[in-house]
């Protein structure tokens, strides 16, 4: 059967999203970054044993059903030689550990892979590579005491992949081959919990003139649609612009903004996250929360920065509430507090805010936090209050030209 032009075919491959898997250059301060600030909790890892796992570390944690991997290397390029195939290392290993270096070297500390959920690899595999998806790995099946998982993997937008992985049969923490942690850090021992429900969506950015070619890659390999029009998207500020298109899962459960630059006066964060990215990437991970005010409030307990808004947002704001049939249960003005942002439309309401901090040490991922209630959009009525918000902080990094 060929899928080519068939979105209700693909659409039952994807149930979600699975897990989100960094390259960085040390996994486990990364881990314990986001256990202490976003009250993730650790969960599983892989390490260095006797006779396998000579190259790589891994560290798993999560929160609610969201699931970060971080992976590090453990050796230099220096030391990828011939002597250490000697030594035991498997090949596959040292490809690892290449592909690895070389994806920190580029991109810094970043997201590789955005992995979804799928009932069957096998088949979700073989209908991408018949719509011209490039395979990055075969399906593949691993098992241990717990049970299997076939996974399977495919390329998209510059380094960032896909990977389909099926676990209805495994009834492990996270993966074979890793290794479960039961004890949860002490920190969250001592603090508020920070609870988040899923990830909502994936924000990649790409080159100038490539949103519409992705966004056909996406519609053509694994069947979205364009969720919104993008036109309810273009944001233009006094310095900068840019373009931005929703691609979304047949079935809604998989939602993936597409950003690419537009022309303005200076140069813009979609700019300069390609700069220091070096090429297009995953730009933000949006974390969906049931309350986001006791969420943002825990979070800058712990020590987490969010974008400054300014009060005359909340003016105008106070001003649309008042035209507008939708009423808000939040308090409003808590949420000016705390410098939350507010978007509604015919459907109800959505509140978001976005981390200043990036969690790179280059000004490219971050994070976005956000609640829905009714509302299935992603803050179009905000778009341009972030997108100055995001200027002011490019202008205190020299980077607004």
């Amino acid at each position: 059967m060929s899928y080519l032009n068939d979105p209700q075919a693909l659409a039952k491959y994807w149930r979600g999203f699975d897990h989100v898997t960094w390259y960085c250059g040390n996994a486990k301060q990364s881990a314990v970054f986001h256990i202490a600030r976003m009250g993730f909790r650790p969960i599983a890892r892989k390490q260095m044993q006797v006779g396998k796992n000579r190259t790589l570390t891994h560290e798993v944690i999560r929160n609610g059903n969201v699931t970060f991997e971080f992976v590090s290397p453990v050796r230099s390029s220096q030391k990828m030689s011939d002597a250490s195939l000697e030594n035991g290392v498997p090949v596959e290993e040292m490809v690892k550990l290449k592909e690895v270096l070389q994806f920190v070297e580029k991109h810094g500390d970043g997201v590789k892979d955005i992995s979804w959920d799928v009932p069957n690899a096998t088949d979700a595999w073989i209908a991408v590579t018949q719509n011209g998806a490039h395979t990055v790995m075969k399906p593949v099946s691993q098992s241990d005491e717990h049970g299997k998982v076939v996974m399977a993997t495919v390329a998209t937008f510059g380094d960032v992949t896909h990977t389909f992985v099926q676990r209805d049969e495994y009834k492990g923490t996270f993966l074979p081959g890793y290794q479960s942690i039961e004890q949860d850090d002490p920190l969250n021992q001592v603090l508020n919990p920070v609870e988040f429900a899923a990830i909502d969506h994936t924000v990649a950015n790409q080159n100038w003139g490539e949103m519409d070619k992705v966004c056909d890659y996406y519609q053509n390999v694994f069947g979205f649609h364009q969720f919104i029009s993008d036109d309810d998207y273009n944001v233009v500020t006094q310095y900068s612009a840019l373009k931005s298109t929703v691609m979304a899962s047949g079935n809604n459960v998989i939602k993936m903004p597409i950003n690419e630059p537009a022309k303005g006066i200076r140069k813009s964060q979609i700019e300069e996250y390609l700069a220091y990215n070096n090429g297009p990437g995953i730009q933000h991970i949006a974390l969906l929360t049931k309350d986001i005010m006791s969420c943002v409030t825990e979070m800058r307990r712990r020590g987490v920065k969010f974008i400054d808004v300014p009060d005359t947002y909340y003016e105008d704001l106070e001003q649309r509430m008042r035209d507008s049939k939708v009423t808000i249960k939040e308090d409003l003005q808590m949420i000016k507090k705390l410098n939350i942002l507010v978007d509604f439309n015919a459907e109800g309401y959505l509140l978001q805010l976005f981390v200043k901090d990036h969690a790179s040490n280059r000004p490219t991922v971050f994070y976005e936090i956000i609640q829905r209630e009714g509302a299935q959009g992603f803050g179009g009525g905000n778009f341009r209050s972030l997108f100055e918000a995001i200027e002011r902080e490019q202008a205190k990094r020299g980077n607004l030209l």
